[in-house]
């Protein structure tokens, strides 16, 4: 009872916090001291306790160097003319009347080479949504399109850290898994496309050739050389480069181009990473072209602390295993998807982490899937097509809080506009429900 009463306070908590337009860490520092007292109450000890946060935390310092990596890599390359190269260059060459089309493909296909949804949106990402800011698109429709397309490589991508997550947790052969990847999610990308298709055409870019691209110009030293930062993350991931190490070289490279090309000095470089990217005001591309910085991502950092502290102690204490009997109620593949929708969801929510998702949904899943006879890459590709792609729809989960940080957008106002992560378990929905039909259809004519 006391942890039912828990779950219902928390999720009150975090439904009001994002009413009011509260910091999420709040409700979450609620969650961490309710599941903390409810523990306690279970017999865990104080020390016992910290260790198991302790032991999330460990986690969270391996998300902060994405972090650290993050604000530079935005900053410098708005320093060094990269940010605004890809934006010169796709106003000259992109049709503007398929903006959100191409930002959605442009992003799925960084994403499928980086294998990471922050990478992806803190490098083209923050290029388009600057190219949306600056030509009148609705930010969130934008981000919606961005987002969704850095799942889709996050999701699919040979070297996507939770592709082989999933693999490993549940034993299966990681491209075995992503063919089936690409099979359930062909139809949901299909229809992504016709709806950025008709957003495109009822919102197309509206920047004129004469001004913002003018603007860069007379700001930036502009030439193919700019893009090499980008260029470098693009050729490294072909060749299987760890994306922290690609990164890396990229800072490099855009550090030399700022100081040689961009005329920059190296302290007011460091300035940027630090405290992020900034024009002089009276810069018409002031209010544009801004952003990056290790400091300024520091919500975001304490939201990925609380959380990973947060579900330490919840995967420690085992406090959702009394489950079990519920999810063993499954009948049918049906049953077992939507039961693995609702826990995902539940551990997403709580966890505030799509690893820690991951991981519990698996934990609580595998003896139900077990019981019922189903092999262990069943249960892989319905996690890839829950926990994966539904814990960027949870505004408080740093899945979906650090892109839309990153994007300087609201976490909340880009959900709609993210058709493919949400029509991946529709469609998987559509798919189990036709199977048990044709499944009981044959019965009923063997009868």
């Amino acid at each position: 009872m006391d942890l039912l009463l828990g779950i219902l306070l928390v999720f009150c908590s975090l439904i009001i916090s994002i009413w009011k337009g509260f910091f999420i860490a709040y409700p979450l520092l609620i969650a961490l001291l309710t599941f903390s007292y409810i523990s306690m109450r279970r017999g865990y000890s104080f020390k016992s306790i910290l260790a198991m946060a302790y032991s999330g935390v460990k986690k969270a310092l391996i998300v902060l160097k994405i972090f650290l990596l993050i604000g530079a890599i935005t900053s410098v390359w708005m320093a060094s003319g990269t940010v605004a190269g890809i934006v010169y260059y796709g106003i000259k060459y992109m049709n503007p009347n398929y903006f959100i089309l191409y930002a959605f493909l442009i992003s799925s296909l960084m994403s499928f080479l980086l294998g990471t949804a922050f990478g992806t949106t803190s490098t083209v990402g923050v290029a388009l949504i600057i190219m949306a800011k600056g030509g009148g698109i609705d930010l969130s429709v934008a981000a919606g399109a961005i987002i969704g397309g850095a799942y889709f490589g996050d999701r699919c991508s040979p070297m996507s850290s939770s592709a082989n997550l999933v693999a490993n947790l549940t034993d299966t052969n990681l491209y075995t898994n992503i063919r089936s990847m690409f099979k359930t999610g062909t139809i949901p990308y299909i229809v992504s496309m016709i709806l950025y298709l008709v957003l495109s055409l009822r919102m197309p870019l509206t920047i004129v050739g004469s001004s913002i691209d003018n603007q860069i110009l007379n700001t930036f030293n502009i030439s193919f050389i700019v893009l090499l930062p980008a260029l470098a993350i693009l050729a490294l991931s072909i060749f299987k480069v760890d994306v922290k190490i690609s990164m890396v070289v990229s800072i490099i490279i855009a550090t030399f181009i700022s100081i040689f090309i961009q005329g920059y000095d190296f302290l007011n470089l460091i300035k940027y990473m630090t405290l992020g990217f900034k024009l002089d005001t009276s810069n018409p591309l002031y209010d544009i072209l801004a952003g990056g910085g290790i400091i300024p991502m520091y919500k975001a950092q304490i939201i990925v602390f609380i959380s990973c502290s947060l579900g330490g102690i919840l995967s420690g204490t085992n406090l959702l295993s009394n489950i079990d009997d519920l999810l063993l109620r499954a009948k049918n593949s049906l049953q077992l998807f939507l039961y693995t929708i609702v826990v995902s969801i539940i551990t997403g929510a709580l966890g505030s982490n799509q690893t820690i998702s991951v991981v519990l949904t698996n934990e609580l899943m595998k003896k139900t899937y077990n019981k019922k006879g189903s092999s262990n890459y069943d249960l892989s590709i319905n996690l890839e097509n829950t926990a994966i792609v539904l814990t960027p729809l949870i505004p408080w989960n740093i899945a979906a809080f650090v892109p839309a940080t990153t994007l300087g957008v609201s976490n909340i106002d880009f959900i709609p506009y993210a058709f493919y992560l949400y029509l991946i378990p529709i469609f998987s929905i559509i798919h189990y429900t036709l199977k048990e039909k044709n499944h009981n259809s044959i019965k009923r004519a063997a009868l």
